[in-house]
């Protein structure tokens, strides 16, 4: 990484062949440009290691210690079973910002589902978990895994939703409003039979994104049988094609709501051999964390995974600063993407 204290805005208008205003603004979050070009700067001026005076001024105000003459060690808990894609990113978002800082982070396995307490013991002492100075835990864990590791008297954020009652901070993109966001927009184009499609038991995540689309579709005076949504688990791709083409054919959905990256793939193979069309048949959003390499210009919400990782690490130095303030739970907020799988509503 380039020296912060040399970097310049002139150099990230340089290499992005933009306008020294133009790059100052996008960091000040002024109006007057796409967001395309906004996120160009701040990915570009992040590479860099640049901040400004007022992100500056931001980490002394939390406390987060810009420069650190002991560097630590953290440890990022990975699941047995999960999500490639999203728990690399979660990594990288984490280890980036650490790297900032002059921290490292290490990649520790997670001990089997339905470890016993003894055997947990073991694990940690194996690992060296206790050595660590504060762990992430991401999505994914096994839930008696995830208690007895936010039992650990160590500094910890949960890159995930968290469990009522639980004493630990949290940072989690959020997709319950990103299901709210998608609702809105099949809503906004005259869609008014919408399937949802995704594990509703499994994380907690899933609930709560299932609880999202009933009370989004609630506000609108609509109601939701879940009887008439592909919400199982442990199907084979045969039965998840029947279940599938069952409940269209009975409810004549308008739009589809794929819930979980891992179904997309299905809900396309299924749509492809019964020749129905996306979006002239039906129209489709997908929860993606990234653009589908089935739908290149996939209509999604934005989940900032990545970004809840560089934010877990900032609340993580934030935390061993202030060790006696409240436990926080911080959701980030995405935008939109209006891709080309939505189209409105014919009203014949």
């Amino acid at each position: 990484m380039v020296n912060k204290k040399k970097v310049t805005l002139r150099m990230i208008a340089d290499s992005l062949g933009l306008t020294v205003h133009t790059v100052s603004k996008a960091l000040r979050g002024r109006p007057g440009m796409s967001e395309q070009t906004r996120t160009e700067v701040y990915k570009k001026a992040e590479q860099l290691g640049y901040r400004t005076k007022e992100q500056e001024h931001g980490l002394a105000v939390e406390q987060i210690p810009i420069y650190s003459s002991k560097p630590r060690r953290f440890a990022f808990i990975v699941p047995a079973s999960g999500l490639l894609y999203l728990h690399s990113q979660l990594i990288q978002g984490v280890e980036e910002r650490l790297s900032e800082f002059g921290h490292k982070l290490e990649l520790l396995d997670a001990p089997r589902d339905g470890i016993t307490e003894k055997d947990f013991i073991n694990w940690q002492e194996d690992v060296g978990v206790l050595y660590s100075a504060g762990l992430f835990l991401p999505p994914m864990l096994d839930a008696r895994t995830e208690d007895m590791l936010c039992d650990l008297d160590l500094p910890k954020i949960l890159l995930n939703y968290p469990p009522h009652v639980a004493r630990v901070d949290s940072v989690v993109w959020d997709a319950s409003t990103a299901v709210h966001q998608s609702v809105r927009y099949l809503l906004s184009k005259g869609h008014r039979h919408i399937l949802y499609i995704g594990n509703i038991e499994l994380h907690r995540g899933f609930r709560l994104r299932w609880q999202a689309f009933q009370q989004a579709l609630n506000a609108a005076g609509l109601s939701v049988d879940t009887l008439q949504h592909l919400t199982q688990s442990g199907l084979t791709h045969e039965q998840y094609s029947e279940q599938l083409l069952e409940i269209m054919v009975q409810g004549h959905p308008t739009a589809l709501l794929v819930g979980l990256e891992q179904d997309l793939a299905w809900v396309y193979h299924t749509c492809r051999s019964q020749k129905i069309s996306i979006p002239e048949d039906c129209s489709l959003i997908g929860l993606e964390h990234v653009p589908h390499s089935f739908f290149a210009d996939l209509t999604r919400p934005t989940l900032l995974v990545k970004e809840t990782g560089i934010r877990g690490a900032d609340r993580m130095l934030w935390r061993i600063s202030n060790p006696n303030l409240p436990f926080e739970h911080i959701r980030l907020q995405g935008g939109f993407h209006d891709g080309s799988t939505v189209s409105a509503v014919n009203p014949h």
